[in-house]
């Protein structure tokens, strides 16, 4: 042991994932400041360890930091794990070692399970290039905006089971329904499931099948050759001509396209 604060992946589902370096560590320190301590008590029950366990969560956790500076300097040794993955990647530690690195703690991170990383090892794609953005955000012009600021790259997000329906439904209006996609749920564990299709698919498939686990997604990158405005609307002039309703041009160039409807719909009333 060389260090007196451990950052500690912990497995995602399958609780075999645990890596060997984790165990030693986790049963080598005095104490362990887990997300919630009835799930980590699964864990350390498992493997049979004794460390000592107490509650640190995104709730608490900058008050925590007195606690743990003070064990610290009693000499004690400290390991942080989340419910799941990885400490500090969509889960509580930020703010934690930042304190932590304040007062010249030396931290080392034992790593392992990671849902993104688990995910992207399952999904094809053209490139390398990807931006994670955490937990989607709840609204459809919060959507909006940070889809559209990484439409040209491949963006990983995070979901729940309850609310994953509304984003893709909120990803069709932005992007149009034929939108690639990957959704993965259950990873690791016994109902593990990747799913890569388009967005209309996707809300197709997930109406008689369930939706149960925490949710990967990927919206795959967008052609940078789409279409402009301009030349949205020379298509929508052309289609006039031949006599087509505003409601069949827009699905017409959203099929063609992969243009958002909405948006042809409301260039041709311009």
């Amino acid at each position: 042991m060389d260090s007196q604060f451990y950052i500690v992946a912990t497995p995602i589902g399958n609780l075999s994932d645990i890596s060997l370096r984790a165990l030693e560590v986790l049963k080598s320190v005095d104490y362990i400041a887990c997300e919630d301590t009835r799930t980590t008590k699964v864990l350390i029950d498992k493997y049979n360890i004794k460390a000592k366990l107490f509650d640190c969560h995104k709730f608490n956790e900058k008050q925590r930091s007195t606690k743990i500076i003070s064990l610290i300097e009693e000499g004690k040794t400290i390991a942080l794990v989340s419910d799941a993955g990885t400490p500090g990647i969509s889960d509580p530690g930020g703010a934690l070692t930042e304190e932590l690195y304040k007062n010249n703690v030396k931290i080392t991170s034992i790593p392992g399970a990671c849902a993104i990383s688990v995910f992207l090892s399952l999904i094809p794609r053209n490139n390398e290039e990807y931006v994670f953005i955490g937990f989607v955000p709840k609204t459809f012009k919060q959507q909006a905006d940070i889809f559209n600021k990484y439409k040209y790259t491949n963006c990983v997000f995070y979901d729940s089971p309850n609310r994953i329906k509304d984003t893709l439904k909120n990803i069709s209006e932005i992007f149009g329904e034929n939108t690639k996609m990957a959704l993965g749920r259950e990873l690791t564990k016994v109902y593990e499931e990747v799913k890569i299709m388009s967005v209309k698919q996707l809300l197709s498939y997930y109406e008689t099948n369930s939706l149960k686990g925490e949710i990967v997604a990927m919206i795959f990158s967008q052609e940078e050759n789409s279409l402009t405005d301009t030349e949205i609307k020379e298509k929508i002039n052309l289609l006039k001509q031949e006599g087509f309703s505003q409601k069949d041009i827009s699905r017409i160039i959203s099929k063609l396209y992969n243009e958002n409807k909405n948006k042809v719909y409301n260039l041709s009333i311009d």
